[in-house]
């Protein structure tokens, strides 16, 4: 559930819907704990559709024909970003090898060199398919995330990796035989060995004469405690440093145990998403409990539910209808959290502002967004190939047929319990798009489909009647106007 929220200034728990610059200059200065971006890279690529590979490319297309171009449209939103950041927070730029640089100098000139922390490096992967046999480049395999402060005090946490098991290997070599604690030994004279320059304190230990790290009274009450060990007579001490008392490996600025999105079973099809534990670290390292994080660019909502999962506030924006929906949906199913209005005033739900729910802007869309627009609000799943989807645009799973575990992307192929969906961005469906459906229900053997349209032909309506009648299949043909006005739980009941 969501936190009360903890600002009289801004709002948290919102997905807004629209240009990002337009909605960050609504919000006041200095309001924001920590700022994640992800925003498209300058790349000659096409994110050419949503769930798949090509159909409609305006929506995640990499529009920015120059690196000039991406500049100049990032920087006007960075400039507003860092307004809304606190001195005290923390902004983290995500990008790749494509402007990278460019990037770095416009956030120096906007945010300040002396704000700059790190530059990290996520290596996604170990090899890459750009650098196939005959190319003259290496393998693209990381990406860049840069690390600024909002120029104040701002929090840090630091994070520890697991040991991996050739340092565990060669450095904790012992195991205690009565308790099975594994450790090593480590060393006790004091730095700089014979020096006395730092005021360690001389003595003789054990029949040893050294400059120690420690008094000899702490010395005497270690060894009592069986924590210093000495091999043979005259040997110089050691102490006992066991394994579960580490805290594990620092983490520094090279992140490479962290695996892409692709085999997690996170994946929702999303060209560009990053994997949970990827935004999870940025959270928990630069934020406390119940701190603001803002991601204006947050596509399937991977920063919202990593903030919801540590106790963060969170604002979500994106251009995407289709995204605001996809991530509303999966903070409701992943992290169990309302979208209602009266839960949302009390802190304990969430609510997306400004989605187009009116049949004139609707119409607007590009038509690809339209189509995932129409299959999530009907509770669908959008098909993951929009190329040769043969006459199907998603898929409606009965509630009943959803297996206990979580049904995520990749985990509903083995069920046959779904309906089709067609959708038309028409006022007037047409007997021959009902004709067209009637052959990908037939070719996928399905009795019972949907059909989502602004309006329909009396040609239409009649074919979908004579297909009941003679083939004793159903097309429920929905209009758009029942969608918006939630009756379709009237029509379908």
């Amino acid at each position: 559930m969501g936190k009360a929220k903890t600002s009289s200034l801004v709002d948290t728990h919102v997905i807004y819907c629209g240009d990002n610059l337009e909605q960050l200059k609504k919000l006041p200065p200095a309001c924001v704990d920590l700022i994640y971006i992800d925003p498209p890279f300058n790349s000659n690529r096409n994110y050419e559709a949503f769930w798949g590979e090509t159909k409609e490319k305006r929506s995640f297309d990499d529009r920015h024909a120059s690196t000039e171009a991406y500049i100049s449209y990032m920087r006007p939103r960075c400039v507003e970003l860092a307004r809304v950041l606190k001195k005290t927070g923390a902004f983290f730029y995500h990008c790749d090898w494509h402007a990278s640089h460019y990037v770095k100098v416009m956030l120096d000139q906007i945010l300040g060199e002396s704000s700059f922390v790190n530059e990290v490096i996520w290596k996604r992967q170990s090899a890459h398919s750009d650098a196939k046999q005959g190319s003259k480049h290496l393998g693209r395999v990381h990406d860049t995330i840069f690390f600024y402060c909002g120029g104040g005090d701002y929090y840090f946490e630091h994070l520890y990796k697991p040991y991996d098991q050739e340092y565990l290997d060669s450095f904790y070599k012992y195991t205690e035989p009565k308790t099975g604690r594994r450790y090593r030994l480590g060393d006790l004279t004091a730095p700089g060995g014979a020096s006395p320059s730092k005021g360690n304190p001389y003595y003789e230990f054990l029949g040893v004469k050294r400059y120690w790290r420690f008094s000899k009274k702490n010395m005497q009450e270690l060894h009592a405690k069986g924590l210093i060990i000495q091999t043979k007579p005259k040997a110089v001490p050691t102490y006992k440093r066991y394994l579960d008392e580490g805290k594990g490996v620092a983490l520094g600025t090279i992140w490479d145990d962290i695996p892409p999105v692709q085999g997690t079973g996170e994946g929702l099809g999303y060209p560009t998403q990053k994997p949970l534990k990827l935004l999870e670290r940025i959270i928990q390292m630069a934020s406390k409990e119940n701190a603001i994080v803002l991601d204006a660019f947050c596509g399937c909502g991977t920063a919202l539910v990593a903030a919801e999962n540590l106790g963060r506030q969170w604002i979500g924006i994106d251009i995407s209808p289709t995204a605001c929906r996809v991530m509303a949906k999966r903070m409701r199913d992943v992290c169990h959290v309302r979208e209602d209005e009266n839960l949302w005033r009390t802190g304990r739900g969430f609510v997306v502002r400004d989605l187009p729910w009116t049949e004139e802007k609707l119409r607007a869309l590009p038509p690809f967004e339209f189509e995932n627009w129409a299959v999530i609000a009907l509770g669908g799943r959008p098909n993951k190939a929009q190329v040769g989807d043969k006459g199907i645009d998603g898929r409606l799973y009965l509630v009943s047929a959803m297996p206990d575990q979580a049904a995520a992307e990749g985990q509903l192929g083995f069920m046959d319990e779904w309906y089709p969906i067609q959708v038309k961005q028409k006022d007037k469906a047409g007997r021959q798009d009902i004709d067209a459906f009637e052959t990908a229900m037939n070719r996928a053997k399905r009795s019972e489909g949907f059909f989502i349209a602004f309006g329909y032909t009396s040609d239409a309506l009649a074919e979908i009647q004579r297909f009941l009648v003679s083939e004793h299949k159903m097309i429920r043909p929905l209009t758009v106007r029942e969608i918006l006005d939630e009756e379709v739980g009237k029509r379908l009941g």
